[in-house]
């Protein structure tokens, strides 16, 4: 344990801050949250959004966004499409054009359905409403998949330590754009411990906003050599892209059909989580069956969860440990 407000903190956060700028994409500064990535979509929703808000809707987490905003006393308009579908830009063009809001609120990659928005061209979209903020769920794809902070013009991006960072849980990162500083100095009431302002002006000085978890922040300096070392984010969306073309190949093998099959369709699968149907037996048979042989993957959230297991391929997770994980399904399903 070191001195929060010492000089061994500052260097801390100064050797994060340049590779979390590369891992976000974004010249601007990364802050971080001894919290859940939860308490950052609230921040998102206190300093992003004044009154109303169109939460893009396709599963569990886009639900959860929407629900925060109410929670946080914000009028909620829901843009909704069935689990494993995302909305299309077309879509959002035409929601945004009927209603007067002044923030969107989506998840890139849904992990409750495993389905990826096409989030540059959703962006795109919401660039053309001047005074609407775009607040953006990248906690499956942040670190996992390509998320262009900066070139995208995304106004607030988040994720959390424990999915593609592959670290303890505990710790929330975003970025936030200029507008966003300036949206969040008009609103009103946003709050204290998640004033997006006060951790700007913090992190911009090296220094926490309150007491951090030290620990935590140790393992992202050392996990971010890590990345470095692996080739660059690059290469670390390279290896997370390969997972998921292989169990799109395993998906399609005779051995498979008939029993499991992607619930997103093609081309809207996130690299970093696949949820598959299963189609002749529950999937707890499946999880727990795993389980006995020493693997563990996820059944469906909410109401997918006896009819979909969830594979995470995704942090420090290889290709060749991913084919011993499909191999052993193999072996449960025959």
């Amino acid at each position: 344990m070191i001195p929060h407000r010492g000089r061994d903190m500052q260097e801390l956060l100064s050797r994060v801050a340049r590779p979390l700028q590369r891992l976000f994409r974004t010249d601007r500064q990364v802050i971080i949250g001894s919290c859940s990535a939860t308490a950052f979509m609230e921040m998102a929703v206190r300093c992003g959004i004044r009154h109303r808000v169109l939460s893009l809707v396709g599963g569990a987490f886009g639900e959860r966004f929407a629900a925060i905003a109410a929670a946080c006393g914000r009028e909620v308009m829901k843009l909704s499409v069935p689990p494993g579908d995302t909305v299309d830009p077309e879509m959002l063009h035409d929601a945004l054009k009927r209603s007067e809001v002044d923030a969107v609120t989506l998840v890139h990659s849904e992990t409750s359905t495993g389905a990826l928005a096409p989030l540059s061209d959703l962006a795109g979209v919401v660039r053309e409403f001047d005074d609407v903020m775009l607040l953006v769920d990248g906690v499956t794809s942040v670190a996992g998949l390509p998320v262009e902070t900066d070139l995208w013009g995304l106004d607030f991006v988040l994720t959390g330590s424990q999915k593609a960072l592959a670290l303890p849980p505990g710790l929330a990162l975003a970025a936030a754009s200029e507008r966003m500083l300036e949206r969040a100095g008009s609103v009103g009431e946003r709050g204290a411990y998640l004033d997006v302002l006060a951790y700007d002006n913090a992190f911009r000085a090296s220094q926490p906003t309150n007491t951090p978890a030290i620990s935590l922040l140790y393992a992202l300096d050392v996990q971010l050599r890590r990345i470095e070392d692996e080739g660059g984010i690059e290469a670390r969306w390279k290896r997370h892209g390969d997972m998921q073309k292989a169990v799109e190949a395993w998906v399609e093998r005779d051995e498979i059909r008939g029993k499991l099959e992607f619930l997103p369709a093609q081309g809207k699968r996130s690299w970093t989580v696949s949820c598959l149907k299963v189609l002749d037996r529950g999937g707890r048979e499946i999880v727990n069956q795993l389980r006995d042989r020493g693997w563990i993957i996820g059944t469906g959230y909410g109401p997918l969860k006896e009819s979909s297991i969830r594979i995470g391929h995704m942090g420090d997770h290889t290709l060749e440990e991913l084919q011993s994980l499909l191999a052993a399904i193999d072996e449960i399903i025959a």
